[in-house]
């Protein structure tokens, strides 16, 4: 879904990402459209992950945390096909050289409101979630923390300050993806070393 991002946003060192939408091809905004489900299907076989990793915890607490976790990754899908409302909004603004803000201006609303759902879902699974990894009821280590997407959203304003041009597009046009390129990613590492300490152990 990250590549879905570039696809739309990225044009060079433009960091106008409403701009952009309305100048790249057709085709990419159609390929786009299209990592939305399949991206979604693939981020939801993490809560394997997930799943196992809060398997010694309490059985409420396992499911609150693995619910409100794919909950959140299918919105992740449904969020991004609904961008493709406000990339094609943004093409008609520029090809009839119309006000780019106010004919994306309901499609910015609609994806505003969906995300207005998902943010009591993120506050649940975090407060579990951290609650439950540092008092050690899961198989994750503490340090897991640091890559939880709770900590990277809340230091997205600070990189949008301080990053610029291509990298300002890259990186904050793709963020939240990379957020969870980061978590999926820390999991993997953190569940196979405990993996191999398992392993260990039981040899």
């Amino acid at each position: 879904m990250f590549a879905g991002d570039m696809l739309i946003y990225y044009l060079g060192d433009s960091t106008d990402l409403l701009l952009n939408m309305g100048n790249v091809s057709e085709q990419r905004i159609l390929l786009s459209g299209l990592t939305a489900l399949l991206a979604a299907w693939f981020y939801t076989l993490g809560l394997g992950q997930i799943h196992f990793a809060f398997s010694s915890s309490k059985k409420v607490l396992r499911r609150i945390v693995v619910l409100s976790f794919g909950a959140i990754l299918v919105a992740y899908g449904v969020i991004h096909a609904g961008f493709m409302a406000i990339a094609t909004s943004a093409q008609l603004a520029v090809a009839n050289d119309l006000d780019l803000a106010f004919t994306t201006a309901l499609a910015r609303q609609i994806d505003e409101l969906l995300r207005l759902l998902i943010y009591p879902l993120f506050a649940l699974c975090s407060v579990v979630f951290i609650i439950q990894v540092w008092k050690k009821k899961t198989h994750y280590p503490r340090w897991i923390l640091f890559f939880f997407p709770l900590i990277p959203f809340g230091l997205k304003s600070f990189f949008e300050q301080i990053l610029e041009g291509s990298i300002w597009t890259i990186v904050i046009g793709g963020y939240y993806n990379l957020m969870l390129v980061l978590f999926f990613t820390a999991s993997t590492i953190a569940l196979w070393n405990k993996k191999q300490t398992t392993n260990n152990l039981n040899a």
